[in-house]
């Protein structure tokens, strides 16, 4: 026999590759952090000896899912500014939140808080987009989180930095410091078109070459959005991000909402990926990304909350409902985004979008055992007849027990092990207070 540090007892596990899979009475083995045997339980009781010992014999068990486009940094904002449209609510509330609040305690308190609730909703991993990238970075390490940190880039002073050559240069200081973390990942993330210069952009195109570092905007988000293009430019964003050699390999382009079919057909040509952000973009009635359509083109999709101050909420498990229902409703096509392809947005396809998929995203033989367990016993979640649509259509973020990334063990029995949950609570109540007391203009 072979020892083990853990032995994951499953009733059912959902690997995602191959798509469609459902493992009954299987287990996962854990070593140094890494998938080192997936089986029969009965032949891995044969075969290994375990430290640990899990047993989840009312349990789904799932890769950890990665949320691929986030705000952490904003989590203390949530529902500051609700029912508004998009640029009404950025500039006239959000904006001047931002300047008013927002420092380095105030987004390690926030991250604090995101990495929380998603740890509770099954997320393992998370791709930010805020100021203070080195908080981010260093309070996700600091919590056991696997996390890619956006290197934040807008024209315009911020409470981070004073315009796009400082937030660069902030940002390569953060690259340099965790190139080598086994957690944390970065990325360039300049905020929009509308808020970055081509001077900019041509150089993060640059650095993104150089570095190899993926390059994450928000993109086509609203109608007006396009209209200035237009105005300013005389073309539409992407073609303007085009002749900057920015739609490649490299964009994970957010939000996407507004779509042409030629346009369509330049990212599936350039291997770009699109991320998907449904409650936000129903929230602010920004339109519907037409995922479905992108999928059959051959562009990979990513599925993602968005931040707390949009959403409003960091529940991955909900958006994989919500993403599958529309994706119906808009192609008028039941057969739209199945259960096991909506799963594969929220896990495989966000690797693959954060070039990280030869690490995580999948419950393979040596990946990292990023990992998460729902019950499916409950009232609510039986029958249960087909695991995998079960998990897209009746079950919440409520039924996620346990979670694990890269073999450590950061929610219990639906305990947080790495974070003080009543502190958090205390800090957050405080921040609210201080919030409300002095509200946006």
């Amino acid at each position: 026999m072979q020892p083990a540090d853990t032995l994951i007892k499953a009733r059912q596990i959902i690997p995602v590759e191959p798509a469609g899979m459902v493992l009954t009475d299987h287990s996962v083995v854990v070593t140094d952090g890494r998938i080192a045997d997936l089986l029969p339980t009965a032949q891995a009781l044969e075969h290994y000896y375990p430290t640990i010992t899990v047993e989840l014999d009312r349990h789904v068990l799932i890769p950890g899912l990665i949320n691929a486009h986030t705000h952490a940094g904003m989590t203390l904002f949530r529902g500051i500014a609700d029912d508004l449209p998009l640029m009404e609510w950025l500039k006239v509330h959000i904006w001047p939140a931002e300047q008013r609040w927002v420092s380095e305690e105030f987004t390690h308190d926030a991250v604090q808080l995101a990495i929380a609730e998603m740890l509770r909703g099954g997320t393992t991993c998370f791709n930010e987009m805020y100021y203070f990238p080195e908080v981010v970075a260093r309070t996700s390490a600091q919590c056991g989180m696997r996390a890619c940190v956006g290197l934040i880039v807008l024209d315009f002073p911020t409470p981070y930095a004073e315009g796009a050559d400082d937030c660069l240069a902030k940002g390569l200081m953060v690259y340099d410091q965790y190139r080598d973390h086994p957690l944390i990942r970065t990325a360039f993330a300049p905020h929009a078109p509308y808020t970055v210069s081509d001077t900019a952009l041509d150089r993060i195109r640059v650095l993104a070459d150089e570095l190899d570092l993926p390059v994450h905007i928000h993109l086509h988000e609203t109608a007006d959005e396009i209209r200035q293009s237009v105005e300013r430019h005389g073309v539409r964003p992407i073609e303007r991000l085009r002749a900057l050699g920015l739609i490649s390999p490299a964009l994970l382009a957010v939000h996407m909402t507004q779509l042409e079919g030629h346009e369509i057909e330049c990212l599936a040509a350039a291997g770009a990926h699109v991320i998907h952000c449904p409650e936000s973009n129903l929230k602010l009635a920004s339109g519907f990304c037409p995922s479905h359509r992108l999928l059959e083109a051959g562009v990979n999709v990513a599925l993602v909350t968005d931040g707390v101050a949009s959403n409003n909420d960091l529940d991955l498990i909900g958006e994989m409902r919500t993403a599958a229902l529309l994706a119906k409703g808009v192609a008028a096509d039941p057969t739209a985004l199945p259960a096991h392809l909506t799963l594969r947005m929220a896990t495989l396809n966000g690797a693959r979008a954060l070039v990280i998929a030869g690490e995580v995203g999948s419950i393979e033989i040596g990946k990292s055992a990023d990992l998460a367990a729902i019950t499916t016993d409950e009232l609510e979640t039986l029958p249960c007849y087909a695991p995998i649509s079960q998990l897209i259509y009746a079950t919440g973020r409520d039924k996620v027990t346990d979670v694990w990334i890269d073999g450590q063990h950061l929610l219990r029995n639906r305990e947080l092990t790495t974070l003080d949950e009543q502190g958090l609570k205390e800090r957050t109540r405080a921040w609210n207070r201080k919030i409300a007391a002095l509200p946006p203009p």
